[in-house]
């Protein structure tokens, strides 16, 4: 089961399928469960009752474990209802063409052929299990998928605050909790600051619902059915699985695991099948479409030789074995089993893949669109210079922080850069923790606050009351925090973009700690001054504040203006080491990088340059978020593959320039992490959402999760990508070639009137190599890192290309006749088809199988470039199919069993020399390909 079943489409139209979900969903929210208890019980009551503290939370690790023991940990697990034996038992019946088998084993034994009852009967107990070790383990592979992202919350327990996994929560336990959060269980809420959630992921509707700490009057509701507050109507509760959209605040866990709203929907969807892949329903229709193919082919095989005189039972047997050694029914089984192991080796390179059709999609993507903040660069913010208009006189005179690291600045702290560090200080949501030893909370926050010690200042936010905050969000682009102060009088602090600032700015302060008036002249000097240290690659944020009334009146975000401006920061964030080196592949690889930022156009120029993103003509190479609003889709589209830098946009941008792109035809990967960021990441073809950073929101939307947040680590993913592409298409070459070998070569051998050269074990035996572990670990073979060289592949390019279809007909053309001259040179010597005959035939095909594997290593690297022993699981798996072969050809029962015979040494050397030829075959097509490539590329590169 996914994680989010009820996740809404950003349009209000939505499939049969979901229509169905949400039904489920409003039936298992008709039921009585924790949030209805507490939705009418008082912030008092609920404390009480939890016996819980509204600051500290629970008082005691003693008493979290006890609560843990008794209420169990805060998961969602469906418990299997069918035991692993019975599952296995139903593999029998399950398949048609097993039961065919079945069939012909109990007419055998009827018939009296006891020998073919048993082997027929134990050749189904092989090819079951090989598929129920397949299916079994693409489940465990995609249930390892689903832990890869584990919830994660803010915990404030025995007074200190920490980030920890929501699987430990107990009821009792005090949760803080902020926009782009993902709510770890139902929750009171006891605080709330312009508080919306999405709760569309539970009741289907799309616009967020208002939240507060006050209690619901019950008796507005008596008139609902059993007197029920739905769901929608229980305002002071953050249920399980919602996210923050906006604002921020705490929550009392009232309900955790299966006792929470989304625990019983989850519940009740247990057994809702998961929907395939488009990969998988690729794959099934390339099955159903091969398996009508074969299905004529086989039955006019069954009746030309029943017509011929040959025994209807053989036929039968021989018809049986081969639909299920022809027809590749494990095909998307070792497609997902492929996929899932893929993405878990994503996983350990830092990218989680949330979505396995994104595993597809990656090999395509042909322009990245990146954030700066944290993708691009480090996320390690640093306070780096300070300027005040009076202090420092001019835009030269910069006082730099960098330089003093262990020095205090004391001696600089005049009233106005005293004033700056402290309205810093107060608009910050930052949070000291005891038991990290560090600051936690947003980088920025985090940078201020360590600003203070530099000056000798301590943090004072305990020393006054704070009313009111407008929080800030990328559109108000500033953060505003009423506060009053112990003598009861008001004030307003404020910081954001300088530009945003500075136009709401009517004075400023000077050294002195006096108010003046702000010329024109002035504040073209703050202008200049931001733009100078924003050249240097600085994020540059102004400060302001205002006294306000002696009346608590309620601040708008319209009402913010007519302030004093106190002085500049200037944030330095550098660029990740990895990132240049990332770029400059991708840039070979024709992929276009597109880097967005809210920062100037001068800050995104500076960052461009030291990363390797070209910006030629900062005219035709940047855009900025003014001129982007005045273009329309199709204007946007006809410039962007020239513009590499959006400077000041905002996430609205990022939707825009998505659509731009798509409407042009490329596969867009986009980055984000913000919660205004999910409508871009959602539409986008990869949304990638960074793991440290991103918010639950932006982690919900999208399809990649970065877990160290680093752009360098989408080239690894895309690289992956590429690679699992090719593997599925090297390992669909092998199944297919062998699949019409063996469909051909009885084919041949009924329409020229000749004995089969293969009996119905022998063919399921082969059907075993097909499907097993030769063909799966084809689907691990190592990355070439080349790939990257190759452009992306196009979005509507199939799987089975043309040049896969030459490859594995030649293939197949190879093992057949090489297996059909081993068979009437064996015959031709005695006249008759003798166990010998069978066993050479046998052998040489299931040789020639082994040969085809390892040229299907890679289709365009010779295997001396790629190395005999670079794939372990490969040499593992032909390793034990041979000796299985040299099983079936020297040990008695086996002998038996597939009516074999024992060769000699010149034997099984004759053997592997003729099969050998398909290896050689794909070796002499690798070098012409190969050596034709490059005669194109000289040519090309001479023009």
């Amino acid at each position: 089961m996914s994680a989010n079943p009820f996740d809404a489409p950003i349009a209000d139209e939505r499939s049969i399928e979901e229509r169905e979900l949400l039904e489920v969903a409003k039936e298992a929210l008709s039921r009585p469960n924790a949030s209805l208890e507490y939705c009418t019980m008082s912030v008092d009551e609920t404390l009480r009752k939890l016996e819980t503290d509204p600051k500290s939370g629970l008082g005691s690790i003693a008493e979290a474990s006890r609560r843990k023991l008794v209420y169990g940990a805060n998961e969602i697990v469906i418990e299997e209802d069918e035991s692993l034996w019975k599952k296995f038992l139903s593999s029998f019946v399950e398949d048609r063409l097993i039961l065919l088998l079945i069939g012909s084993a109990v007419v055998s034994f009827i018939m009296g052929n006891i020998d073919d009852a048993v082997s027929i009967t134990l050749a189904i107990v092989i090819v079951v299990s090989v598929g129920f070790v397949q299916e079994y383990r693409s489940e465990k592979s995609l249930e390892a998928l689903n832990k890869l992202v584990p919830a994660e919350c803010h915990l404030i327990r025995c007074g200190q605050e920490s980030h920890v996994l929501a699987s430990g929560l107990v009821p009792g336990d005090l949760v803080h909790f902020k926009i782009g959060d993902r709510i770890p269980a139902d929750l009171r809420i006891i605080e709330a600051v312009d508080l919306s959630i999405d709760e569309s992921n539970l009741t289907g509707e799309n616009e967020p619902v208002h939240k507060s700490a006050k209690e619901v009057n019950k008796d507005s509701f008596n008139d609902q059915p059993n007197s029920i507050i739905p769901i929608s109507d229980r305002t002071c509760v953050a249920y399980m699985g919602t996210l923050v959209k906006e604002g921020h605040g705490k929550g009392i866990v009232v309900g955790i695991g299966k006792n929470t709203s989304f625990g019983a929907i989850f519940e009740m969807l247990s057994n809702i099948e998961k929907p395939k892949t488009p990969l998988q329903n690729a794959m099934d229709k390339l099955g159903k479409d091969l398996s009508l193919f074969s299905f004529i082919v086989i039955g006019l095989i069954c009746l030309v030789g029943i017509l011929q005189g040959r025994s209807w039972l053989e036929m039968f047997q021989i018809s049986v074995s081969l639909a299920v050694a022809a027809i590749p029914e494990g095909l998307p089984i070792i497609v997902t089993v492929t996929l899932a192991l893929g993405v878990l080796r994503m996983a350990k390179r830092k990218a989680i893949v949330r979505r396995l059709p994104s595993v597809e999609t990656l090999g395509s993507v042909n322009v990245i669109c990146s954030d700066k903040t944290g993708t691009l660069t480090s996320n390690h913010m640093t306070a780096s210079k300070i300027w005040c208009l009076d202090s420092m006189a001019n835009k030269a005179n910069v006082l730099s922080l960098e330089k003093s690291k262990s020095g205090s600045l004391k001696n600089y702290l005049t009233e106005d850069v005293k004033s700056t560090l402290t309205i810093g200080n107060i608009c910050n949501n930052a949070s000291f923790s005891q038991e990290h030893g560090k600051y936690l909370g947003n980088p920025t926050d985090i940078a201020l606050l360590e600003q203070l010690s530099k000056f000798d200042l301590s943090d004072i936010r305990p020393t006054f009351k704070k009313v009111q905050e407008i929080p800030f969000n990328s559109k108000r682009k500033f953060m505003a925090v009423k506060i009053v102060n112990s003598e009861g009088k008001y004030s307003l602090c404020v910081k954001g973009a300088f530009e945003k600032v500075l136009s709401q700015c009517s004075h400023y302060l000077n050294q002195k700690g006096k108010t003046e008036k702000l010329t024109q002249g002035q504040r073209d000097v703050i202008i200049e001054t931001a733009n100078s240290l924003a050249s240097e690659g600085l994020r540059m944020l102004a400060f302001a504040k205002t006294t306000l009334p002696d009346s608590p009146t309620l601040l708008t975000e319209e009402s913010v203006g007519d302030l004093i401006f106190t002085g500049l920061i200037g944030m330095n964030d550098p660029p990740r080491p990895t990132v240049k080196p990332a770029i400059e592949q991708l840039l070979q690889g024709g992929v276009h990088i597109i880097m967005i930022t809210g920062d100037s156009e001068n800050t995104a120029v500076n960052i461009a340059r030291q990363i390797g993103i070209p910006v030629l003509d900062p005219k035709l190479s940047v855009l900025s978020g003014d001129k982007l609003n005045e273009m329309s889709d199709d204007q946007l589209a006809n410039v962007i593959d020239h513009v590499n830098i959006f400077a000041r946009a905002t996430p609205e941008h990022k939707l825009n320039i998505v659509r731009a792109l798509r409407k042009r035809g490329d596969v867009v990967a986009m980055t984000g992490d913000g919660v205004n960021d999910a409508p871009a990441l959602k539409l986008a073809d990869i949304g990638v959402s960074m793991g440290r950073m991103g918010t639950d929101v932006a982690k919900e939307a999208s399809d990649m999760v970065l877990t160290d947040d680093d752009f360098s680590t989408i080239l690894t993913a895309i690289e992956e990508g590429k690679g699992i592409f090719n593997n599925i298409q090297n390992f669909l070459t092998f199944q297919l070639s062998t699949s019409v070998a063996a469909l051909s070569l009885i084919a041949l051998s009924t329409a020229f009137k000749l004995p089969n050269p293969l009996n119905a074990m022998q063919i399921l035996w082969i059907n075993i190599l097909m499907d097993g572990p030769p063909a799966q670990s084809l689907g691990v073979e190592p990355v070439d890192h080349e790939v990257m060289k190759k452009p992306p592949r196009k979005r509507s390019e199939k799987i089975l290309t043309s040049q896969v279809l030459k490859r594995l007909l030649g293939t197949a053309a190879c093992i057949i006749l090489g297996t059909v001259y081993v068979f009437i040179k064996e015959m031709a010597e005695d006249g008759e088809v003798t166990a010998r005959d069978t066993t050479m035939t046998f052998t040489c095909f299931v040789f020639f199988d082994m040969f085809n594997a390892l040229a299907c290593r890679h289709s365009t690297k010779s295997i001396f470039e790629v190395g005999f022993f670079a794939n372990k699981m490969f040499n593992l798996a032909v390793g034990l199919s041979l000796l299985g072969q040299m099983c079936a050809i020297y040990i008695p029962f086996f002998q038996s069993v597939f009516k074999t015979e024992s060769l000699s040494f010149m034997d099984l050397i004759f053997l592997l020399v003729i099969s050998s030829s398909v290896f050689v075959f794909d070796e002499l097509r690798k070098w012409w390909v190969k050596r034709t490539t490059s005669t194109i590329d000289a040519y090309y590169d001479i023009v």
